[in-house]
């Protein structure tokens, strides 16, 4: 204990007494949550939809047509239970409920009230409502055609629409747990491999390596400044969306947090593995970089994963940022408590052995 204690006490000087590192913690973050929310979009594919037929009409057949037929729409299923669909919604990525009610046709007919209702998953606000918008367009399609071979009238009012979990669909809501995940790549990633491989380049290593001082207890002394550091970094994200966004965790911070503990261990794990296998800084930075690209573009951090093609879908799998993905936003917009999001749990705790062990195996002393 002493001497992890030792080694701790130097990495905390050397992270203090380093011109760059302690502002980057610092400003970094700021710049990420403050500038990029205002700025990023995106394009979706492939919106799930379950349909919630209470007609059984020639209309609500015509509907489920053109949805089926659709490229934007991925159609989940058809039920007559409202419970049923919303169930879908939460465990089968359904991101739009299309309702038809009963006696829809004849009220079509009779000039009545009756409107189609459309509910739309919120947590991803840009998917959430471009699918809306899309389902709007088919929807009112199949009515012109219908028009058009029948003579139907169509209502000039025929939706009524509702956004869940996300009622204004802000899609700053939907980015900012995002970003708190890349936060988090970067400074727990990049930051422990660039300060091991900087002291190979300096050749400090070489005091630690003629010490008796195990593998493990040196892996452990790089790794627990950047534990402490990750904390801060998402402690201080999350001060800044409740503060300029206005936007608080609908769940449990114990959820956040926990789920913030294995993904710290993952991605310090990982940088340390790669700062094990390199020699010079540029070559962390560049297989770091690697990483982080296939991290951001494939884990569902800013790309739907259900827009992708199959064969990347299943590559997503085995990233960790799509578990913690998850759990911020179930938890950050849905309320989903440690239960709901269990199998997450299990995915990152893996992910943090499996890095870490490889760290402290990779790690090989020089005689």
């Amino acid at each position: 204990m002493r001497t992890l204690l030792v080694l701790l006490e130097k990495e905390f000087r050397q992270f203090v007494r380093n011109a760059f590192m302690p502002k980057m913690v610092i400003v970094f973050p700021l710049l990420v949550m403050l500038v990029i929310p205002w700025v990023a979009t995106m394009d979706v594919k492939h919106v799930g939809v379950s349909i919630v037929d209470n007609d059984h009409s020639e209309v609500s057949r015509r509907i489920i047509q053109k949805i089926k037929s659709s490229d934007y729409f991925s159609l989940k299923g058809v039920t007559e239970s409202y419970e049923e669909a919303f169930d879908w919604l939460e465990t089968e990525g359904v991101d739009v409920i299309l309702t038809i009610p009963k006696d829809f046709e004849l009220a079509m007919t009779g000039h009545s009230a009756k409107r189609i209702g459309i509910d739309v998953n919120g947590t991803n606000a840009l998917k959430g409502g471009l699918g809306s918008q899309y389902m709007i367009q088919v929807v009112r399609q199949a009515f012109t055609e219908l028009q058009q071979e029948q003579g139907s009238i169509v209502p000039a009012e025929m939706f009524t629409v509702r956004n869940l979990y996300n009622p204004t669909f802000n899609y700053q809501h939907f980015m900012v747990p995002a970003l708190m995940i890349i936060l988090l790549i970067l400074i727990c990633g990049f930051l422990p491999g660039l300060n091991l491989v900087g002291e190979k380049e300096f050749g400090t290593i070489e005091q630690i390596n003629v010490t008796p001082v195990s593998r493990f207890l040196f892996t452990l002394a790089k790794l627990i400044p950047y534990w402490i550091i990750g904390f801060v970094v998402i402690t201080l994200a999350m001060l800044l969306a409740w503060w300029v966004y206005g936007l608080t965790p609908a769940g449990s911070l114990v959820s956040i947090y926990l789920a913030a503990l294995f993904f710290i261990l993952t991605m310090s794990g990982l940088g340390i593995t790669i700062a094990n296998r390199s020699s010079t800084m540029q070559q962390t930075m560049f297989v770091m970089f690697f990483f982080i690209m296939i991290f951001v573009l494939m884990s569902g951090l800013l790309t739907p994963i259900e827009s992708m093609p199959t064969w990347a879908q299943v590559i997503t799998y085995i990233l960790p940022p799509r578990y913690f993905v998850e759990v911020m936003r179930a938890v950050y917009l849905k309320g989903a408590s440690l239960v709901e999001l269990w199998p997450q749990y299990v995915a990152l705790v893996g992910f943090a052995g499996l890095f870490n062990a490889i760290a402290a195996l990779t790690y090989k002393k020089q005689s």
